[in-house]
């Protein structure tokens, strides 16, 4: 067997792994995470945006504090998928078919959706749904419990982290960006306010995984961190 046949026989058997990204809201997860997918021809699943859409899910209907029972036997009818928008290549969000990636971005959902996420059956139904999605691997998944409850066995674990400051500043950027109004002083309140909600939750509070990767990108720019997590993902797969 020549080189080349060498080469091609060992890139077919080369195995996928799961990328899990961890860490706190705002803080550039999906924007590393994609980049990487991209790249290395994964799939991206974002796991906030799933919890993002029960949240709308339920503003629409009416579903919290003394009705919460009539969201949980609503789950089952609840269809969350993702879509890819041809003409920027971004993957999107979609509810029962709908195409929700704006709604589930504006303050009202950001200020409801760690309640939502911190309840047992919302957690247990989606996490389901996720595992379900990396059965085959080759996924690139980021939230809060990626490397802790959906997939601790996940061989490359990251945690994300950086100043609630520049992440506000960073939400609010996004935002404009999508046309979607908010302020900066609101958008801060609402990421500290959900540190605490994610950290402190009964279930699936938010935590490094033991053999997760710190990364703390407050002074990192986009390429930078995109540069470091293909790194991290090269090491771990022996890629050159």
């Amino acid at each position: 067997m020549n080189n080349s046949n060498k080469l091609t026989t060992n890139s077919l058997i080369v195995k996928k792994i799961i990328v899990a990204i961890d860490g706190y809201s705002s803080n550039g997860k999906s924007t590393m995470a994609k980049d990487l997918a991209r790249k290395i021809g994964y799939v991206y699943i974002d796991t906030g945006a799933m919890y993002r859409a029960v949240t709308l899910y339920a503003l629409r209907h009416g579903f919290f504090i003394e009705n919460v029972a009539d969201l949980e036997k609503a789950m089952n009818d609840i269809d969350i998928s993702f879509t890819v928008n041809p003409s920027t290549g971004i993957t999107e969000t979609c509810l029962n078919g709908e195409n929700v990636e704006g709604e589930i971005r504006r303050m009202e959902v950001a200020n409801h959706v760690s309640g939502i996420a911190a309840l047992p059956f919302v957690r247990a139904s989606l996490v389901k749904k996720q595992r379900l999605m990396g059965l085959e691997k080759g996924i690139v998944m980021d939230g809060r419990d990626i490397g802790t409850v959906v997939f601790p066995d996940a061989e490359l674990k990251i945690f994300v982290t950086a100043t609630p400051e520049v992440r506000a500043r960073r939400r609010l950027d996004e935002l404009k960006a999508k046309g979607v109004p908010a302020s900066l002083d609101e958008i801060l309140e609402n990421i500290k306010s959900r540190d605490n909600r994610d950290m402190t939750r009964a279930v699936s509070p938010l935590r490094k995984a033991d053999d997760a990767i710190i990364l703390d990108n407050t002074e990192m720019t986009i390429p930078q961190q995109n540069e470091w997590l293909l790194e991290q993902y090269n090491r771990v797969t022996d890629h050159d």
